[in-house]
């Protein structure tokens, strides 16, 4: 574990996980290069109860919400100064109410939290029939004992995973990141092993690039199994999935693009400014808050037409996109702000206005290659 140790010492330290110092500069988006405003079919206006299919090796497709739940936070003291004591009746509390309304779509990692977000997840599923939920784990790649073991990697984690989650498999099996010793064509015949021995449903990828992505989607090809998800950090903030193609690229080839930090860990809710920072170990698109004024402001302006949170707003945007955005929840009113990001839809001018003040953003060598 000693390369997530260091990984997390190094986000909660203030370095960035898209480019070790974020460039304090804004790069705006070339409106030539991005999708049209609705991707998604305007004849769709999806609510807590619609469904989009995630395509699996065999038998009926995975069925998931538009709003995923991200986990980050969940046991993370690292960044997040998680409190058991505290935070974990809140967590159940958002898990009450989101559950209530269908979604039901969980993201964690082996990652999070040293594993303790997975633990938490599992108290949330206790007792619940396996078809009312779907969970989402990620396998941490980084280390040398992942290196050791070859393809014995993901499977090894994941059957980690399922002890602390108590669960017999997980429906999404993702790669966190292309920073795994082995090559693509490695860690490809690991993800089939973990299909074949029913430890999950389907598997992808997160934090890759295109190319890496298409290079993983035709490994797993040679099993006969789909690439089904690729997950990258995609908001108002951050668009360079879209504008480099990717998003595009997974439509062609039927796999769901998922986007992470979707709210840039808060920047995007209206509750900070230039007098009112985040914490500085909160890093995903972390320019100062004064240069995000412009992007603000039309977002307040358009949620108070709409009568919904900020938040709710920059969710939207993913939405139309063809984005399903993960968005992290930690109490019952982060829940129900973020669940009034569906059952309607921006209008073409809207998006517009948003994609005005919008930015590309950046990669980086080490984790966010796409």
């Amino acid at each position: 574990m000693g390369t997530q140790y260091m990984m997390q010492a190094g986000l909660a330290s203030g370095m960035s996980a898209t480019e070790g110092v974020h460039p304090a500069r804004l790069r705006s988006v070339d409106p030539n290069l991005g999708d049209p405003a609705h991707l998604l079919p305007g004849d769709i206006v999806p609510n807590s109860q619609s469904r989009l299919n995630v395509r699996v090796f065999n038998g009926k497709d995975i069925q998931i919400p538009y709003l995923g739940i991200g986990t980050w936070s969940w046991g993370d003291k690292a960044t997040f100064d998680y409190d058991a004591t505290t935070d974990l009746p809140r967590i159940h509390e958002a898990w009450a109410k989101l559950k209530s309304v269908g979604l039901t779509f969980v993201d964690t990692s082996q990652a999070y939290g040293n594993g303790e977000s997975e633990r938490i997840c599992g108290t949330l599923f206790r007792g619940l029939p396996r078809d009312s939920f779907v969970v989402q784990t990620k396998w941490f790649s980084g280390g040398l004992s992942n290196t050791l073991m070859q393809s014995r990697g993901p499977s090894a984690r994941l059957k980690e995973s399922l002890g602390r989650l108590g669960l017999d498999y997980v429906d999404i099996y993702l790669v966190d990141g292309p920073i795994h010793g082995s090559s693509i064509a490695t860690v490809a015949a690991g993800l089939a092993e973990c299909v074949h021995q029913g430890m999950t449903r389907a598997v992808g990828v997160a934090n890759y690039s295109t190319q890496e992505m298409i290079h993983m989607a035709e490994e797993l090809a040679k099993s006969d199994i789909p690439l089904s998800v690729s997950q990258c950090e995609y908001s108002v903030l951050r668009r360079i999935p879209e504008v480099s193609g990717m998003i595009r690229e997974c439509r062609k080839r039927g796999i769901c693009f998922q986007g992470f930090a979707s709210l840039a860990e808060g920047r995007l809710t209206g509750k900070y400014s230039r007098f009112n920072e985040p914490k500085a170990n909160r890093r995903f698109s972390s320019y100062p808050m004064r240069m995000l004024e412009p992007t603000i402001d039309v977002l307040k302006s358009i949620a108070a037409d709409h009568r919904v949170p900020v938040s709710a707003v920059a969710l939207n945007y993913s939405i139309n996109k063809g984005v399903v955005p993960l968005v992290g929840v930690r109490d019952a009113d982060q829940a129900q702000d973020d669940m009034q990001a569906l059952g309607w839809r921006l209008t073409e001018d809207e998006v517009h206005r948003i994609e005005e003040v919008s930015l590309e953003g950046h990669t980086s060598t080490l984790l966010q290659h796409g």
